[in-house]
């Protein structure tokens, strides 16, 4: 009998021995294999960038901005090792006196005060494992952090650690917690900041403190406590710290330049795709922030000019684009992104008289002059419809009989431009404006002349910087990007196509220049350099545009309403979109001309 039972017992223990060499076997064989944290690299956030360097926004999923271990300055280390592992120095990855000690805590508190997790360990299960509460978690943690502690120095560490952490409000790794709760760069911060963050990673949630200042201001200051009591900061210092108040509100990042980077956005994203909110790229937008600036300025004063006279809801656009090399420098879409994300430099609206160039430029293609004369008279059309007529009428129903083409198009006459239309060809107009870069329909009807067809304000710009330059420009919103590694993966250089000639350009320039010197664009005079443009207006006061350059920037303004409603009773492209235009332009000079 004795030795039946010798043989369970010994059989037992050797099932039991089996049993737990399977599962540690098990656990070995299924740890993941830490040799992924060689290429480590945590999902960082896209930063936009100004032509002048200002930060214009971040896109990401996380946002974070990874720094290497080496830069971390000592402090913030300190803090975080008295926070949340003060042996960390001392352990292989796993702390067993540290682990006894917040159990006799535990048991003399009756209740869960202090966990053993080492940093190592918060970190194998940031990266390795899901958060679930479980033994073979746990000893799959302290498996993982072994290994990770024989490959991986402790500053290593530690830097994986602080790029990971998460620290509440959308904020991933020191960097991001520094710029989201201080509005400052992580290697700023006074000691009494680094002490508030040191105490967030342990329970985002719990320690927030924008809802939980009390709760808060308790933790930070048991963790200016424990430095103290490290030797990590003086006693001078420790006093110091405590009168430091808590932030009041995050610090997020300014969404500059909001419809400019929307667009930039979409185009990026279609490229990139969720490359575009985990890489970490630098992308370096054509916007110049200072433009950028006062495009929203004067097209905010300019709205406020109109709604003294109509009723309100106008709204405007406005597109700079430098004509060397297309980059776009300014773009507002509206009058509030953050009221309507609507972008109306890309909307479809009747150009109006802002279309008569086109006519005029295949006019001299076709061998006409600036001082040619053409008869602006009454006049009738075929309509598109059986048994219609279309007489187009000038403003206030003057007319002015033989003019010169610089006459026509300075005064802005319909009878005059039609009857051009007719003689040199519709289509021929409508086949010059689609080569100079408007894609969407325009129809081969006399009224297209005067502007009836719908285009969009941004391709109108580009077709502008043929009258400008005799090229094709295509608008460009960046420079190049780089990625984390400061490598450039993608340059932007100037997309141009040659339309017009010299000589036809020289002529464009000196009938556009006419319509500020003698015609409806007069106020641009006030500028102290040549200036060249096209007012533009719908019959019913529905769109009013003013389309200009230097030789510097082409800028384009559009005002109207999103409904297509009347802006107001003579509320014409020289009175609306040209007085923002003027005040955009003043003072506006090439780089070259500055210096």
């Amino acid at each position: 009998m004795k030795i039946k039972i010798i043989h369970i017992l010994l059989f037992s223990s050797l099932f039991f021995i089996g049993v737990i060499g399977a599962y540690i076997y098990w656990l070995f064989s299924d740890l993941p294999d830490i040799k992924a944290l060689e290429g480590y690299r945590p999902s960082e956030s896209s930063i936009v960038y100004s032509s002048d360097g200002q930060v214009l926004t971040e896109f990401f999923y996380e946002r974070r901005t990874f720094v290497p271990y080496y830069e971390i300055p000592d402090i913030i280390k300190r803090a975080f090792i008295a926070a949340e592992d003060v042996r960390f120095y001392k352990h292989p990855g796993v702390d067993v006196i540290g682990i006894l000690r917040a159990l006799y805590r535990d048991i003399r508190s009756r209740s869960i005060v202090e966990g053993g997790s080492t940093i190592t360990q918060q970190l194998a299960k940031m990266l390795f494992l899901n958060p679930e509460r479980s033994i073979t978690r746990k000893l799959k943690e302290a498996l993982l952090s072994i290994q990770i502690e024989k490959k991986y120095t402790k500053d290593e560490i530690l830097g994986l650690y602080l790029n990971q952490a998460y620290f509440g409000n959308r904020a991933y790794g020191i960097a991001a917690a520094a710029e989201t709760y201080f509005g400052k760069s992580f290697k700023e911060l006074k000691i009494s900041e680094i002490a508030l963050l040191a105490s967030l990673p342990k329970a985002p949630s719990a320690y927030n403190p924008f809802k939980k200042p009390d709760i808060v201001l308790k933790r930070r200051n048991i963790i200016l406590r424990k430095m103290l009591e490290e030797g990590f900061i003086t006693k001078e210092q420790y006093n110091e710290s405590l009168k430091e108040p808590l932030p009041e509100h995050p610090h997020w990042r300014k969404f500059e330049a909001p419809y400019f980077v929307e667009v930039l956005r979409q185009e990026l994203e279609s490229k990139y795709g969720d490359k575009l909110y985990k890489d970490g790229l630098r992308i370096y937008a054509t916007i110049d922030y200072n433009l950028q600036k006062k495009a929203e300025e004067v097209v905010t004063k300019g709205l406020a000019e109109i709604h003294k006279r109509t009723k309100p809801q106008v709204q405007a656009a406005l597109i700079a684009m430098e004509l060397k090399t297309g980059y776009v420098k300014a773009l507002v879409g509206g009058n509030d992104f953050w009221e309507t994300q609507y972008n109306r430099v890309f909307s479809l609206r009747q150009p109006g008289s802002a279309f008569k160039p086109f006519v005029y430029a295949v006019a001299l293609m076709e061998g006409y002059s600036p001082d040619d004369l053409i008869l602006d008279t009454p006049v009738s059309f075929p309509g598109p419809a059986a048994n219609k007529i279309w007489s187009p009428r000038n403003y206030n129903n003057e007319y002015y009989g033989e003019v010169s083409l610089r006459t026509a198009i300075a005064r802005s006459l319909n009878a005059a431009t039609v009857r051009l239309a007719s003689q040199v060809g519709i289509k021929k107009v409508v086949e010059f404006a689609e080569q100079c870069g408007l894609s969407t329909k325009i129809y081969p009807y006399l009224s297209t002349a005067l502007g009836a067809s719908d285009i969009k304000p941004i391709e109108l710009t580009q077709a502008y910087s043929v009258f400008a330059t005799g090229k094709k420009i295509k608008p460009i919103f960046y420079e190049k990007i780089i990625d984390h590694n400061g490598v450039v993966i993608e340059e932007n250089k100037p997309e141009t196509e040659t339309i017009l000639s010299e000589e036809i350009v020289e002529s464009m320039r000196e009938l556009l220049r006419e319509v500020v010197l003698s015609g409806t664009a007069q106020r641009a005079k006030e500028l102290d350099r040549e200036v060249y443009g096209k007012t533009g207006t719908t019959n019913d006061f529905s769109d009013a545009w003013f389309v200009g350059f230097d030789n510097y920037l082409l800028v384009s303004v559009w005002v109207g309403r999103d409904n297509h409603k009347p802006i107001g009773p003579k509320e014409a492209g020289s009175r609306t979109a040209l007085p923002i235009w003027i005040d955009f332009m003043k003072d506006v000079y090439p780089p070259e001309v500055l210096k």
